[in-house]
């Protein structure tokens, strides 16, 4: 059975360099932050966040004569629809993201099992059946986004910064030093997440009058929960019995 806990050459903590720990530590005590240092310190970190970067992007504007009518009309009745846009994008981005992040977790399952590195304690074909199902999340909203005359393809700003939420994910199944249960404590990251911003898109979908939407996100998300669920199952269980002294 794999093991990420087992004890070994660990350089990283502070007692492993006695003398060097104990010098950082008057250094501090010599050389301390006055309060002057700590305000500047501070100020010039928000300039440089919020004077010199801009904003994240912008919401595209709608690619047919019919979807600048419908925004027109949201928007005469109290609604702002490019708001809602954003949100679609950004679950078409993180939906994206899962398909990619299964993919990648599903060939590393199959890697190791294959290889002797770890017990077969995932069920493959299950992990298949949820990919599958975050690419027809993504083609679902896909769908939506074209029949609000929305361009899909455009990267909207929540979608950029919920991209690279999801591409840390990525870099932790991928990683060829991480186990199978470091893997699925990124997937229990991603789909916490998933459940609760599937959740945010119906109550949206249901204050922009779209009950069509309501039901097809609602399907979506009792599959995402699910999804939750098992994973946190395989999680539980792999970590447990590393963390029993009983093989």
């Amino acid at each position: 059975m794999e093991q990420s806990t087992k004890l070994g050459s660990n350089k990283t903590g502070i007692d492993m360099s006695p003398i060097h720990s104990k010098q950082m530590l008057e250094g501090i005590e010599r050389f301390p932050l006055t309060d002057t240092d700590t305000f500047f310190a501070r100020q010039t970190l928000k300039q440089t966040l919020s004077e010199d970067a801009g904003s994240l992007g912008s919401i595209p504007l709608p690619a047919t004569v019919k979807g600048v009518g419908k925004s027109i009309l949201k928007t005469v009745t109290g609604h702002r629809p490019e708001m809602f846009i954003n949100k679609l994008g950004e679950r078409l981005a993180y939906e994206r993201s899962g398909v990619r992040v299964y993919e990648a977790l599903i060939l590393k399952c199959q890697f190791m099992a294959a290889n002797g590195m770890a017990e077969n304690e995932i069920d493959i074909s299950r992990l298949k059946q949820f990919r599958n199902q975050e690419a027809e999340h993504m083609e679902l909203l896909v769908d939506i986004l074209h029949t609000l005359g929305a361009d899909a393809t455009a990267q909207t700003p929540d979608a950029d910064a919920i991209g690279v939420a999801a591409s840390g994910l990525m870099k932790v199944v991928t990683d060829p030093r991480t186990t199978i249960a470091q893997c699925l404590e990124a997937m229990l990251t991603l789909e916490l997440a998933d459940n609760a911003a599937w959740d945010l898109l119906i109550k949206l979908a249901d204050d922009m009058g779209h009950s069509d939407m309501v039901e097809k996100f609602q399907t979506a998300l009792r599959q995402e929960d699910v999804h939750l669920l098992v994973v946190q199952q395989w999680h539980e269980k792999i970590v447990r019995s590393q963390a029993s002294l009983i093989s």
